[in-house]
């Protein structure tokens, strides 16, 4: 929101110390960006952007000028000699190649640029200042210029000189004139009420303990009466509270006056004609927008009959040309101003082509609607449409203000288009808003700021922020302004808008006080933080996602038929559901990260949310998701340059797995076929089991579903557990097992087995056979190779023998070492190498 302090003025008087204004602002919730400087000296306490400094207009070499005579150049058919009074009393001649003056002329309003002056250099790019100095052109003597609105720095105007209104004073400075400072200014959502120079003034005056001054709107309506000559209704009083039109005759488009297309310019608004500038102009006031359409054109779209004006939802197949020329298919979901043969205008985004005002328009039917803000926010973003109305709708507005915005726009259409407004109006009103009365008692701000804020200034906050008050005992009861929709939860927002304007500055750093309640132990949480400490360690970093997605993103990780929890307003069409999985959203974090870099171990913790039949709310469940792809380890001193990288292979993601389970002390892990999920590689993979509770799957991804992804010809590590399955397995309590005083006897054992059976199996049978003086297993070697039978495999172990009282003899090793391998023989079918032939 771009705020004109010279219009501002207009409702509230504004301090001449900007940068005090600025921070004040700032303190209560209006941020200011930047401030913009037109012609005048930036404050030295205050900073602004340095490619928005422009021309600083001094009072004595820039000034409003009248021409007295234009003649033709006597060696330049391109020039021009302007004789100007510049209110001395003595002429001035300059010369110009502007093309919006013509020899003959007089009586224009200019505005004059002396020797000495600095400006835009007009020829220069980028832009450049320049002191205007003495010269000649084409052998005419000139040392002054009349300047464009480039030269000046308003915008980037190149094609003529600024020609003021006819009452401008001659003489003038221009800084005095049309200086201005504008504030651009962030404007959050519950701040929507300052999407107006007049909701702004409000709060200005509530900060600064000034008076409002607001417009008083007079009409003088013509004999003619509106009734009978337009009809309008409402479909649905849910998605439209109000519509009210008025229709203005016999309009003159033009030009508006300088006043106001200054203004619109310094706002950012594109300035078109009198008619659009007004509606422009009104909605930048008021924060009600308008749209005018040329009744003429309505009129004979209604084939002569009344033109009736309808808001409706759009009907399959129907579509609408909008004002920028864009045809554009609308479905159910819009909203649509629709007459006798159709849509005319999206409802509170853009107007139609068909129905626009242009230099021919005579008779204007000028509309001021309320939209549900809802239906609004969705069309914007269906069509990728967001302007000033658009913006406004979308934060929503009080339908009460549709009278004022229509009444303000036709005083305006009668001084500045010459229009006659016709008697009355013709409306629709299904659904006004209740007035909201709220409660607010002295002792809930003491509660709610820690202070005890002066009722008396209470009283003045609340009555400066345009609220009824009534005093009662103990405290007060407050009737809400239309203006304020964003007042919705009671005394606390009440007690906000006394703390924002009262200054959060003010409000005393105090430690807090009382006895805190006794915390009880919070097992998932600490669990949690362990699960995080132990994935820090091994080197993953954490990421945290939205909950929302989409079924398209989430299809090869979730089933294909799995309903989901879906959004009834979603905030874009990439997050319309909960999530089902973790892992899909830190893919996509990995392949986000692996634009810039080859290596990525990122691990997220959250919630899935699964919908349950005959159930209100769906399942949430804490999910753990890993990736991990890339190097090993980075460049070192052996190989500086990474000629040699060793990259993550499954066993890398297998010891992370372990790495968690040995920090959660949990029971012995079997690690199996993963063949209950898809998305993995069929031979690289396994099945987390503990205690006979499948906790989750590891392994590397599927190269389809790592191609969904855009993670392809690359090895993408990916481990998914069910936390909540997981910590129902781990011990509330665990025994410190001591340091082992007796040394370990090792022993290798190597088995030849079918090249089916897996490693899980065998270590399983080991460790049963080996008893409690069996302390670890580890497989050391897996062989293929010619000296081995075709379907078979050898597996080599380490086996370490130990007691927890004694050293252990050679004979009580040999019995434990040949109960192994006989079970091995018996139960596995496995010969042992270097024994059995």
């Amino acid at each position: 929101m771009k705020v004109s302090l010279r219009w501002l003025r207009d409702y509230v008087e504004v301090d001449s110390d900007v940068a005090n204004l600025v921070e004040r602002l700032t303190i209560a919730g209006l941020e200011v960006a930047n401030v913009r400087f037109f012609g005048l000296d930036i404050p030295p306490n205050l900073r602004v952007k340095i490619e928005e400094k422009g021309p600083v207009w001094a009072r004595d070499k820039i000034l409003t000028a009248q021409v007295l005579s234009i003649e033709k150049h006597p060696n330049a058919d391109k020039l021009k000699l302007v004789m100007l009074d510049m209110g001395t009393g003595t002429p001035k001649q300059v010369v110009t190649g502007a093309p919006n003056i013509a020899v003959g002329e007089k009586g224009q309003k200019v505005i004059l640029a002396l020797t000495g002056s600095v400006l835009f250099d007009g020829h220069a790019t980028p832009k450049v200042l320049a002191e205007l100095k003495p010269t000649q052109l084409r052998g005419v003597p000139s040392d002054s210029m009349v300047c464009s609105a480039y030269e000046l720095g308003i915008h980037d105007d190149h094609d003529g000189i600024i020609l003021l209104e006819s009452d401008a004073p001659v003489g003038v400075p221009l800084m005095d004139f049309m200086g201005d400072a504008v504030l651009e200014v962030d404007v959050l959502p519950n701040m929507a009420r300052c999407l107006s120079l007049i909701g702004f003034a409000r709060e200005v005056a509530a900060l600064t303990g000034k008076t409002v001054c607001l417009p008083k709107p007079k009409v003088e309506s013509s004999q003619e009466s509106i009734t009978g000559k337009v009809q309008v209704s409402i479909e649905d009083g849910k998605k439209s509270a109000r519509y009210q039109a008025r229709i203005i005759r016999n309009v003159q488009i033009g030009s508006s006056p300088g006043w106001m297309q200054r203004r619109l310019q310094y706002s950012g608004v594109k300035v078109i004609s009198n008619v659009v500038d007004i509606t422009n102009y009104v909605l930048m006031e008021t924060g009600q927008p308008l749209h005018a359409f040329d009744y003429d054109v309505l009129l004979e779209r209604a084939g002569g009959k009344v033109p009736h004006i309808t808001v409706r939802a759009a009907k399959a197949g129907e579509v609408l040309v909008t004002l920028d020329g864009v045809k554009r298919e609308l479905t159910a979901e819009n909203l649509v101003i629709a007459d006798n043969q159709g849509p005319i205008a999206l409802a509170g985004v853009m107007g139609g082509q068909d129905t626009e005002v242009t230099g021919k328009t005579k008779n204007v039917l000028l509309e001021a609607a309320n939209f549900d803000f809802v239906s609004i926010r969705k069309t914007s973003k269906q069509f990728n449409i967001f302007n000033d109305a658009s913006t406004r709708y979308s934060k929503g507005i009080h339908p009460d203000l549709v009278e004022f915005a229509a009444l303000r726009a036709c005083e305006l259409f009668q001084k500045y288009a010459g229009g006659q407004v016709l008697s009355g109006f013709v409306e629709a009103y299904p659904a006004p808003l209740p007035e909201q009365k709220i409660t607010l008692k002295q002792d809930q701000i003491k509660r709610l700021l820690g202070i005890d804020v002066p009722s008396a200034e209470v009283t003045r906050i609340l009555r400066a922020l345009e609220f009824q008050i009534t005093e009662v005992q103990d405290g007060w009861t407050v009737v809400v302004p239309p203006f304020r929709l964003d007042v919705q939860a009671g005394a606390a927002d009440l007690i906000e808008e006394v703390a924002r304007v009262y200054g959060y500055d003010r409000l005393p750093m105090t430690l807090l006080s009382g006895e805190l309640p006794s915390q009880r132990f919070d097992r998932p949480r600490y669990l949690e933080e362990l699960a995080r400490d132990t994935l820090a360690l091994s080197g993953l970093r954490e990421v945290i996602n939205y909950s929302l997605t989409t079924k398209a993103k989430e299809s090869p990780l979730v089933a294909s038929q799995a309903p989901y929890v879906e959004l009834l307003n979603p905030i874009s069409a990439e997050r319309d559901v909960m999530r089902q999985s973790i892992l899909a959203s830190v893919l996509d974090n990995a392949a986000l990260n692996l634009r810039n870099r080859d290596t990525v171990r990122l691990y997220e913790i959250g919630l899935t949310y699964v919908p349950q039949p005959g159930e209100a709310l769906p399942k949430e469940s804490r999910q753990l998701a890993l990736v991990m792809t890339g190097r090993r380890s980075l460049a070192s001193w052996d190989d500086p340059q990474g000629q040699k990288p060793t990259l993550l292979d499954f066993f890398d993601l297998k010891g992370v797995v372990e790495s968690l389970l040995l920090g959660f002390h949990t029971p012995r892990a079997e690690f199996g076929s993963a063949k209950e999920v898809n998305w993995l590689h069929p031979g690289r993979s396994a099945r987390i089991t503990i205690q006979d509770q499948i906790v989750g799957f590891f392994g590397e991804l599927h190269p389809k579903v790592a191609a969904h992804f855009d993670l392809a010809d690359r090895s993408i590590l990916v481990a998914e557990i069910n936390l909540e399955s997981l910590f129902s397995v781990v011990p509330e309590r665990f025994a410190f097992t001591p340091v082992p005083r007796f040394p370990a006897a090792l022993r290798d054992v190597a088995v030849l087995v079918d090249d089916s059976l897996a490693n899980e199996a065998i270590s399983k049978e080991i460790l049963a056979a080996g008893g409690d003086l069996l302390k670890e297993v580890r497989l050391f070697d897996l062989y293929k190779g010619d000296t081995i039978p075709q379907g078979k495999k050898s597996l080599a172990y380490s086996l370490a023998y130990q007691a927890d009282d004694r050293t252990l003899s050679e004979k009580e090793i040999e019995k434990a070492h040949k109960k192994i391998e006989d079970r091995l023989r018996h139960v596995l079918k496995a010969a042992i190498r270097g024994k059995d032939a």
